[in-house]
């Protein structure tokens, strides 16, 4: 394989789909984790057209399931001889409890657990494949989140409302950049770096929960207001741009790639370990059933 690979999360619509295109315009060889078979067909389509010559991989995996998502993790570990880039894309803002069939909150599942458990699937290869990079993406809604308590937080599935959903979905968010930052205390930045983005509002991917968000979608689309292209450029130039090369532990604003602070209930590198040590004993007991 002469061609870097990019693995991609939620690249079927929205942000990574945007990214997926650009990270083909820019040579990659790209494997796409989808959950739609039809949107994946589309997507590999329009990658084609972009790089005709380049062979695109599709893995399917619902990554709301942890057991899938490991799943898929092995099987694009044990298919390419080396992954240069992983980016942690997919996400879901779901306006009332759903509950998995292995029993988390499907938005925790979705937003956080799910990207853990393939990042950590994908690790050897990717420190076998340095230089490499993982790129999360996280959000300002993480801000929403006054406090934090991982053991309780990963395991809530009460019921809740649709104004409450927004300091859940921030929650998870925040479990992001918490753990992107503890997992760059784990890695060799040398071999693997790891940062988290901000890519904005972005009028894609609403939450399809909400009534209307398609006509609210058509509209911000024609104002030009949330241009995907915009959050997609911070999550490519993570992923590509030599200026981080170095960098890990990062969380950056899709605004000129301006450095963000982790919001304080989950700055501390305490608070951090205790969600990643939560996480691991979480999944291990899930396995364990």
């Amino acid at each position: 394989m002469d061609r870097p690979v990019a693995v991609i999360t939620g690249a079927t619509s929205g942000l990574g789909r945007v990214a997926a295109l650009d990270l083909a315009d820019r040579g990659y060889r790209v494997g796409v984790v989808a959950r739609s078979r039809i949107k994946a067909d589309a997507l590999v389509a329009e990658l084609t057209a972009v790089a005709g010559d380049m062979q695109v991989d599709v893995f399917h995996a619902d990554l709301g399931l942890v057991s899938q998502a490991h799943r898929v993790g092995e099987e694009i570990a044990a298919y390419y001889p080396r992954v240069d880039v992983l980016v942690n894309n997919a996400g879901l803002h779901a306006f009332s409890q759903r509950i998995t069939t292995e029993g988390f909150a499907e938005m925790t599942a979705v937003n956080y657990l799910g990207p853990f458990v393939l990042t950590q699937a994908l690790t050897s290869r990717l420190l076998a494949s340095a230089p490499s990079r993982i790129v999360n993406v996280a959000s300002e809604a993480s801000r929403q989140a006054k406090a934090i308590a991982p053991a309780e937080d990963l395991r809530h599935v009460a019921p809740y409302t649709r104004r409450e959903s927004m300091s859940l979905y921030g929650r998870t968010k925040l479990m992001t950049i918490m753990w992107t930052q503890e997992l760059a205390r784990h890695l060799d930045p040398a071999k693997t770096t790891v940062n988290c983005c901000d890519p904005g509002f972005n009028a894609t991917g609403l939450g399809r929960d909400l009534p209307g968000s398609r006509i609210l979608q058509g509209v911000l689309n024609t104002l030009h207001v949330g241009d995907p292209r915009k959050g997609a450029g911070i999550i490519v130039r993570l992923a590509t741009d030599p200026a981080f090369a170095h960098t890990s532990g990062g969380y950056f604003s899709v605004r000129d790639a301006k450095p963000l602070e982790c919001p304080e209930p989950g700055r501390d590198p305490r608070i951090q370990k205790e969600l990643w040590d939560e996480t691991v004993t979480l999944l291990a007991a899930h396995a364990a059933d």
